[in-house]
């Protein structure tokens, strides 16, 4: 069993930038695909960006490329989700994803959830 907890959000201004962090515990994430979804307002939850275990390869959307980087801290066990560039359509419930599926850019892919965490880009 993985557990999951995620922390950093909160309130950014356009233009600006928050650090979300996944802390896991009952595994360790170097044997973990791990994988950043987000639910904006009303709408599905969508996939943001993946780290792949076995290969190290990183994958984003279309949206975040460029913005958004996730990285791994083998010694916390802490997967991160640094967001630069932000735009109000930023603006959702963030959540943090832990699985072993080749399909680690789908919600599919995971088997645990974080709780959620919420990012707001407002003026």
């Amino acid at each position: 069993q993985v557990q999951l907890v995620e922390s950093g959000g909160g309130l950014a201004q356009p233009g600006g930038s928050l650090r979300l962090s996944c802390a896991a515990s009952g595994r360790t994430v170097s044997s973990l695909n791990m994988g950043w979804f987000r639910r904006p307002p009303g709408k599905e939850r969508e996939f943001v960006a993946a780290s792949r275990w076995s290969t190290g390869s990183t994958s984003y959307a279309d949206s975040v490329k460029g913005r958004f980087t996730i990285s791994r801290d083998y010694a916390k066990n802490t997967v991160y989700l640094q967001m630069n560039s932000l735009k109000p359509e930023d603006t959702a419930d963030y959540y943090c994803a832990a699985g072993r599926s080749v399909f680690y850019n789908a919600e599919r892919g995971y088997d645990y959830w974080g709780q959620g965490t919420q990012v707001i880009v407002s003026s």
